[in-house]
């Protein structure tokens, strides 16, 4: 059989992630957790009872399957946008249509827009008065987490679902499903996948059944049959079929956030093991190198500190390497960088101290500079007595005079705290010294 002559009469059209959509519920493979028998959506599905409702997950997790199989279900008139086209006029266009719809055949109007995260606040805000009063029933579909991207007040007037990447059992009944369905799928030819190609397909596919069902397109279209008929596709055509592992990962999006966010605890948290990971996932996903090396440049300062002054150099020097040598081989330095935050004595005593001082600057109702330690040499400044008691340290002992630096309603304030770790144990002994001093002069 030739699969490049098969008539175009017998051939389905389109692609065959396109053609496999579930027209049911019965058809969907997956998210049990909100389709499932007896649950809230399903419910609501099948009695035709729809409420604005946000899908949200990871690509290939079937939301816009699953508004299609509303829209197959449902007797409301469904009307659909791409927020990625269309604009404000497009969204009145169809809302008059809806109001005239209400109106004159009291038929509701189901309007899905998929990727809603792409609406601007003012593509948001004149769709929000037709959803609140039911001209339209909204279900939109986004991979971002629309608590921060779509408008709150959509947000309060609609239910959320999130959907779930797909088990690895999932996405093979997927293929299996494309395989042997004569209708949409490859039924009508005789396929042979070898299990080390399944558990590629599978893997790298990373739960995502758009992605498996193109490599398994792109398996079948491209390898010919044997005498037999048969199409054998082993590890080798599905290698070549899918090469990279999917990893979702958005830069403008929550997963960015995530990422980055367990990237820094790791170091905090002294584990190297999880800082490479995280550090290998952001460099694979091709985030910005200069955002990470920003990062490890404000926790060396935020979580090393004083415990270990020469993190900061560190750090320092990794932004250094990638604007100097740029990307794959910035990648060591970086390493090196995190390994070593990670792997340093912690101390968070210096975000402290500023912010305790700078929460004290924000409240006080006066602070000025004491008068020995104003500034003696502009014009005037000795007749008004600026700088007269000050004690110059280096003419005393190690360099040291008890001396007021402090406001006089600040002068008992403590600021900065040691913590005892790494290096702090020697600036903790050096202010232990400091305050005998005070202590002898006193008395």
């Amino acid at each position: 059989m030739d699969l490049f002559n098969y008539s175009s009469n017998q051939q389905p059209k389109g692609p065959l992630a396109s053609r496999m959509r579930p027209r049911t519920l019965e058809e969907v493979i997956g998210q049990e957790h909100i389709i499932g028998q007896g649950t809230l959506l399903r419910r609501a599905i099948e009695a035709d009872r729809l409420t604005p409702m946000i899908f949200h997950g990871p690509p290939g997790t079937g939301k816009t399957t699953l508004a299609r199989v509303i829209a197959n279900t449902t007797s409301a008139r469904f009307d659909q946008l791409n927020a990625v086209t269309a604009g404000i006029k497009d969204v009145r266009e169809i809302v008059q249509k809806a109001k005239d719809r209400l109106k004159f055949d009291q038929e509701k109007t189901v309007l899905f827009i998929d990727e809603i995260h792409r609406f601007n606040k003012g593509q948001q805000d004149a769709l929000l008065p037709y959803v609140e009063d039911g001209t339209v029933v909204l279900i939109g579909a986004t991979t971002e987490n629309p608590m921060f991207e779509v408008n709150p007040a959509l947000i309060s007037r609609s239910r959320l679902f999130r959907l779930q990447s797909l088990t690895d059992n999932e996405v093979i009944r997927v293929i299996k499903q494309a395989i042997a369905d004569k209708d949409r799928g490859f039924g009508d030819y005789s396929i042979q996948i070898t299990d080390e190609a399944y558990d590629h397909i599978v893997n790298i596919s990373n739960g995502d059944a758009r992605t498996a069902l193109n490599a398994i397109e792109l398996a079948v279209l491209t390898t010919d049959p044997d005498d037999h008929d048969v199409i054998h596709i082993d590890l080798e055509t599905a290698e070549a079929s899918i090469q990279k592992r999917m990893i979702r990962y958005d830069k403008a999006g929550d997963n960015h956030y995530d990422t980055i966010s367990a990237f820094i605890k790791s170091i905090r948290g002294s584990d190297p093991d999880a800082t490479l990971y995280w550090l290998a996932k952001m460099i694979y996903a091709g985030e910005d190198a200069r955002f990470i090396a920003r990062r490890l440049y404000v926790h060396a300062a935020e979580d090393v500190g004083l415990a270990d002054p020469n993190a900061l150099l560190i750090a320092q020097a990794a932004f250094q390497a990638v604007e100097f040598i740029g990307m794959p081989e910035a990648r060591i330095p970086l390493a090196e960088a995190a390994l070593y935050l990670a792997t340093a004595p912690k101390s968070n005593a210096v975000i402290k101290g500023i912010d305790e001082a700078l929460q004290t600057v924000e409240k006080e109702k006066s602070g000025e500079v004491p008068v020995h330690l104003r500034d003696a040499h502009y014009k005037g400044a000795s007749k008004l007595g600026h700088g007269e008691g000050y004690l110059y340290p280096h003419h005393y002992e190690n360099h040291y005079v008890v001396q007021q630096y402090l406001p006089d309603h600040l002068k008992r304030r403590t600021f900065y705290h040691p913590s005892g770790s790494g290096y702090e144990k020697t600036v903790q002994k050096r202010l232990d010294y400091f305050s005998d001093r005070k202590t002898k002069d006193k008395h």
